[in-house]
């Protein structure tokens, strides 16, 4: 819950002139009645064979429709709902006065990644799930996202780059291991405050999750790297090909004078099933496909990557990484792009958004099943799986009805190509580098309330504490380790 102090600021706020008199304009009531407007989407039958986005964004004249519908609440339960605290009924308020750019400042203010966020974050579990239409009138919440979105896009189409205001250089050296979600987020938050940020990437291109493990067709690298550089313009230095633990140790960078460090190196870790002829040719990780497709131009005709895609392809597992792994094999040319998925597909984790695309694009589903065994040809080659059916039993410590097999129940299915998409575990460089580090029985790093791991003026954040997880939330974990890593980096200047 808000602190009073924030209660009486969003409350304070909202009696600014410009924001009552477009209160009065249009009553609460006739606002309440205005319909909800939503995203405008490319043709299911042209999407499925082309990387061009799915989503294609708000016209000016919906978004300020929609930006109509907000009552401007006094006690705005969305912002509690935003893991990195956005003033949303500020940025939509300036969308109805027509102010763009100004909803896009205020946007940045606590978020540096909007135009991402927009897209990938799942707002209707969040902010747009705490919205008063959705608690107390029982109707759509206010389209936070698509907002979000046409904003910063906005933003960056008109040719502008709203940067921040930032204080002062300090001198203060920061290091921040990994250019995902929540290295990025820390990055910039930092910059914010005068610190003088050095981002370490291991791979060759930035952006970690974002670019390696999300679709063009959900995420185009463009606005990637359009983000990227806006907090580059912050003043942080990005270095990439450097793997922290291996290329140099955080006590070679101490000696380099950074004071502090944020360990955000993501879940990179693919986990597998252990099932019999799970090792043959053609069963790979999501992880593995989507990185060889996203970052290495396995999907361009341009490039040697190879990635097998297969023409009967089954993905295992009932996540967004599933959503996204079988949706990119049916734009590589699958004839047959099937989901396997022990639970119903009512209690699938991703995204309703990302379910309804897939079945608009074709996918099967088959849920209640989960595989048991795989086949191969003469050499090798996977061509064949066993599953088994699934019922419900009780409920596990995730709160969904636990699978449960159904003896002889079991069939064969033909494939050429099986992708494993059940979850990631943490990157294990650091803490291997590091056995002092306290880490969880999941190799997950421990943290306090301030993100602040057993090793002082070492911090962490994002999924290589929480395991496999959204990118908003990583994004929280970066705004909330900037605050500890100010106040641990201020107690060391006082000290001097």
């Amino acid at each position: 819950m808000e602190s009073d102090l924030n209660k009486e600021y969003y409350k304070n706020e909202r009696k600014a002139d410009w924001r009552d008199k477009l209160r009065k304009e249009i009553k609460s009531k006739d606002r309440t009645l205005i319909p909800k407007i939503h995203m405008i989407e490319e043709d299911p039958l042209v999407r499925n064979k082309s990387h061009i986005e799915v989503n294609k964004g708000l016209t000016l004249e919906l978004a300020l429709q929609e930006s109509r519908r907000c009552l401007d609440c006094v006690t705005p339960t969305c912002v509690d709902g935003c893991p990195v605290g956005t003033n949303i009924p500020k940025f939509i308020k300036y969308i109805e006065a027509g102010d763009i750019l100004g909803a896009a400042k205020v946007l940045k203010e606590n978020n540096s990644l909007p135009a991402i966020c927009g897209r990938v974050c799942p707002q209707e579990v969040q902010c747009e799930a705490q919205c008063l239409y959705v608690k107390k009138l029982n109707g759509e919440g206010s389209a936070i996202g698509h907002l979000e979105r046409f904003v910063a896009d906005y933003d960056r189409e008109n040719g502008t780059i709203s940067i921040p205001t930032i204080a002062e250089s300090n001198g203060i050296k920061i290091a921040v291991i990994g250019s995902g979600p929540a290295g990025l987020t820390v990055a910039g938050e930092l910059a914010k405050l005068g610190y003088d940020v050095t981002v370490f990437e291991a791979l060759h291109n930035l952006g970690g999750v974002l670019n390696y493990g999300i679709p063009e067709f959900r995420l185009p690298k463009t606005i990637v790297d359009f983000e990227i550089n806006s907090i580059r313009q912050m003043g942080v230095k990005f270095i990439t090909d450097f793997i922290v633990g291996k290329t140099a140790t955080i006590d070679d960078l101490k000696e380099e004078g950074f004071v502090a460090f944020f360990i955000a190196s993501g879940a990179g870790l693919p986990n597998f099933m252990n099932i019999p002829g799970e090792n043959f040719s053609g069963i790979q990780s999501a992880n593995e496909f989507l990185t060889r497709v996203n970052l290495m131009g396995g999907a361009d005709d341009r490039f040697d990557t190879p990635v097998h895609a297969g023409k009967n392809v089954v993905i295992i597992g009932g996540g967004n990484t599933a959503m996204d792994s079988v949706r990119t094999a049916k734009r590589l040319g699958a004839d047959k792009a099937m989901i396997i998925y022990r639970r119903s597909q009512e209690e699938m984790p991703a995204r309703a958004e990302e379910i309804k695309h897939a079945v608009e694009e074709g996918i099967e589903f088959v849920t209640l099943t989960t595989p048991i065994e795989y086949f191969a040809d003469e050499y090798g080659h996977v061509n064949k799986m066993r599953v088994q059916k699934m019922g419900l039993g009780e409920p596990d410590e995730s709160g969904r009805r636990r699978p449960m097999p159904i003896d002889g129940s079991e069939y064969d299915i033909e494939v050429d190509s099986v992708i494993i998409a059940v979850g990631v575990s943490s990157n294990p460089i650091i803490q291997k580098s590091m056995p002092e580090l306290e880490v969880t029985k999941w190799n997950t790093i421990k943290v306090d309330d301030n993100m602040m791991t057993s090793i002082p003026g070492l911090f962490a954040g994002g999924d290589i504490v929480r395991g496999g997880a959204t990118v908003i939330l990583a994004m929280g974990d970066g705004r909330k380790a900037a605050g500890g890593i100010h106040a641990y980096a201020q107690k060391l200047v006082a000290v001097e």
